[in-house]
């Protein structure tokens, strides 16, 4: 019979802990969160260990892999430890004194709808706040945010999200938050005059025709293709650039085609010079969401960053209704 817990011989320091190398999955990015050497943190686990009667984790590659005690003990010792934070420390976030500086990675095509509707909430409700846009290059951010080089990504994520929502719905810990934004569509956009512009625009044209790909990350393969590929079809792409902006500016010059969003194309500054067309094949419709890693010390905080975004996308689609959140979570390359 399992010999029973002394609950007052448990150092409560041990417990934070177990939770930071589980989110990690490393002694050493753990002990660099909480300011502590490797050893220290070795040494914390191998008490708790002794206490709880169970490895709790085991070394795989770089980093450690639970044990399925580990796994069913982490969601109650998070949680408990987020309401004693909230407890002896709640989070007070007031923005028309707060000097804090956010970090956003989004698109250009995303930051052209958002940030405008952000900046006029900044000037009227938080003076004090700054916040920097950072480029978006890559289709799943997590890395970017649990290495905190951005409190928050905004962009098109599916199989980030479609991969938390798996691991919560297995039991897994899933440490990232997300909420809708905003939806939109892909359309292919060429100048004001090309030859496909007052014609039906059919599969056999498309294919045919030669393409601008907009890719984040340089990868000369967008969902597109994919999309392309299943119907055993492909285009011919002559130009990768890493902006819609970039793109929309070279169609309108050229006999090129490319994708852009539906909302992106009026804050061009040259939507006059071009013209926008359905797609003749299926894309998935676009998902705008908000990413973020939970951490109980700056939710305050992002509550109120996410909550200036969604009205933010709110001004710029009025007609619109946003995604609403996702607790259960949860850039692309067309």
């Amino acid at each position: 019979m399992p010999q029973r817990l002394n609950f007052r011989s448990l150092d409560l320091n041990l417990l934070r802990v177990f939770d930071e190398v589980m989110a990690e999955r490393s002694l050493t990015k753990a002990a660099n969160k909480l300011a502590l050497t490797q050893p220290a943190v070795s040494n914390a686990m191998r008490r708790l260990r002794e206490v709880l009667g169970d490895d709790l984790v085991v070394r795989s590659g770089q980093g450690v892999e639970p044990t399925p005690r580990a796994l069913a003990l982490w969601p109650p010792i998070r949680d408990a430890l987020t309401q004693l934070q909230e407890s002896l420390a709640p989070g007070r976030f007031d923005p028309a004194t707060a000097e804090s500086t956010f970090v956003l990675a989004m698109a250009d095509a995303t930051g052209a709808t958002l940030v405008p509707g952000l900046v006029e909430i900044l000037e009227h409700e938080a003076p004090g706040i700054a916040v920097r846009v950072v480029p978006l290059t890559t289709r799943d951010p997590r890395r970017l945010l649990e290495e905190e080089a951005a409190d928050m990504a905004v962009g098109y994520f599916p199989a980030v999200l479609a991969d938390l929502t798996a691991r919560a719905q297995s039991g897994g810990m899933v440490s990232f938050e997300s909420r809708r934004l905003y939806d939109s569509e892909y359309m292919c956009v060429m100048r004001q005059g090309h030859p496909l512009a007052d014609t039906p625009l059919t599969l056999d044209a498309y294919c045919e025709a030669r393409h601008m790909l907009v890719s984040f990350s340089g990868r000369p393969f967008g969902f597109i293709d994919e999309a392309l590929a299943s119907l055993g079809r492909r285009r011919r792409v002559v130009l990768t650039v890493n902006q819609f902006f970039t793109a929309g500016r070279v169609v309108s010059g050229s006999d090129m085609l490319t994708v852009l969003p539906r909302h992106f194309v009026p804050v061009t500054g040259i939507s006059g010079a071009l013209v926008q067309r359905s797609l003749p094949f299926d894309v998935p419709p676009v998902h705008v969401d908000a990413l973020w890693r939970r951490n109980s010390t700056q939710e305050a905080a992002k509550g109120w960053l996410l909550s200036a975004l969604a009205r933010a996308a709110r001004r710029a689609f009025p007609h619109d209704e946003p995604g609403h959140p996702v607790h259960a979570p949860g850039s692309a390359t067309p």
